[in-house]
């Protein structure tokens, strides 16, 4: 039984985790850190935790054209506007102290992690994820 358990669970099928910690109350700075910066392509698991005790969090995942791509917030809206960018999913309003996690498959290039409730983006809320094959 051990021995098929052990099957099971190959190296070159498990997925990588990558921790991330999202915290800040309104009216001052904002984080969204990741416990890794550099990945290998492949399924990733993205566990997030909402560490502010007031303000909900999301975070959303997109990939960029390039590490330098721009990336333009609304005017008025204080959002970025996510339809200009290729979103590879996200995980939704955190209450806080809550988790949540999203599943990608990731090809190598460059992402952004990004909280975008109104201002938070703005505010600090975002990380960069590189992907290497």
């Amino acid at each position: 039984m051990a021995f098929a358990l052990a099957g099971a669970v190959t190296p070159a099928l498990a997925a990588t985790t990558v921790r991330v910690v999202e915290g800040g109350e309104g009216g001052g700075p904002m984080t969204l850190s990741v416990d890794q910066p550099t990945i290998k392509a492949g399924d990733t698991v993205f566990m997030v935790h909402n560490d502010a005790v007031t303000e909900e969090h999301e975070m959303v995942l997109v990939k960029l054209k390039s590490p330098d791509a721009t990336v333009h917030v609304v005017a008025g809206k204080h959002r970025v506007d996510e339809k200009q960018l290729k979103s590879m999913g996200e995980v939704s309003e955190l209450k806080p102290g809550a988790d949540g996690q999203l599943k990608a498959n990731l090809t190598a290039g460059s992402y952004l992690l990004l909280c975008n409730i109104k201002g938070h983006y703005e505010a600090g809320m975002h990380a960069m994820l590189t992907v290497t094959k």
